[in-house]
């Protein structure tokens, strides 16, 4: 009986659908976190009666077939690259991207990584590095004589040094974009890594076109909205309900006919 098939791919579906919705959940205080949407794709067709094709000499033709669908899959767990919402922090190596792009990190094998989390710090030489020490690329060191820190819009970032009545320019924030942003891979510590259906990461300076502004003193929030989340959860645990009864009643269809071999 395809019914019992047909319902488990429904029930595996929806278990996905709800692993998403959970991972969203749990990060919705992670900084930079863009939620996910499960996408679903039907599965093949077993046809009964094709369609199209001729039912009689004279050249009629059978309008519409018989076909009888075989279930469910998840085509593709989408990112929703929407704006989180901006919270102050007074931090002065907090940043947050408003608008497009992604801060370069400087992995330990050499690789770069991407990422919309800017709430850096400085290592022991004075250079910006993320939560796990990681340095942003292009590299900016702080002198330790520097009494602040600023940076603008545009990314560039000065200090003050003390004796000193001018601000020194210290290095330069860049941003990434890519034509697909879907198509990065996620690998963990609000890091990504471009793919080739991401594309190669156009790099330029923030608030030119194209590219968003640095706010510092700021974070990113991630861009979960719980109400929605709630909600999608409980209609998947309906769908999940529902396959499962789809099941339940196949059980008993073939219960019935054991009972009548008997």
């Amino acid at each position: 009986m395809r019914a019992l098939d047909i319902a488990g791919t429904g029930m595996q579906a929806q278990q996905n659908n709800v692993e998403t919705i959970s991972n969203n959940i749990a990060n919705m205080s992670t900084t930079g976190y863009k939620r996910s949407r499960a996408e679903f794709q039907d599965l093949i067709y077993q046809n009964m009666r094709r369609v199209g094709t001729a039912s009689s000499d004279t050249g009629t033709i059978v309008p519409a077939g018989a076909q009888i669908g075989l279930g469910v899959k998840t085509a593709a767990i989408y990112r929703i690259n929407e704006q989180g919402t901006l919270e102050q922090t007074s931090n002065t190596l907090d940043f947050a991207v408003q608008g497009r792009g992604y801060f370069q990190v400087q992995l330990p094998s050499g690789q770069l990584a991407y990422t919309r989390d800017g709430t850096f710090s400085m290592a022991n030489d004075g250079s910006l590095v993320t939560a796990d020490g990681y340095q942003i690329s292009p590299t900016i060191t702080i002198p330790n004589n520097a009494q602040s820190v600023s940076v603008d819009q545009s990314g560039q970032v000065s200090v003050t040094i003390a004796g000193q009545n001018t601000s020194q320019i210290v290095g330069q924030l860049q941003l990434a974009i890519f034509t697909n942003e879907n198509g990065l891979a996620a690998m963990g510590q609000n890091l990504f890594t471009q793919t080739q259906a991401s594309g190669d990461a156009m790099i330029g300076t923030p608030n030119t076109t194209g590219y968003g502004s640095t706010m510092q003193g700021y974070v990113e929030n991630s861009n979960v909205n719980v109400v929605t989340e709630i909600t999608d959860l409980i209609t998947a645990q309906r769908a999940y309900e529902m396959n499962s009864k789809v099941i339940t009643s196949a059980d008993e269809m073939m219960q019935t006919l054991t009972n009548l071999g008997r």
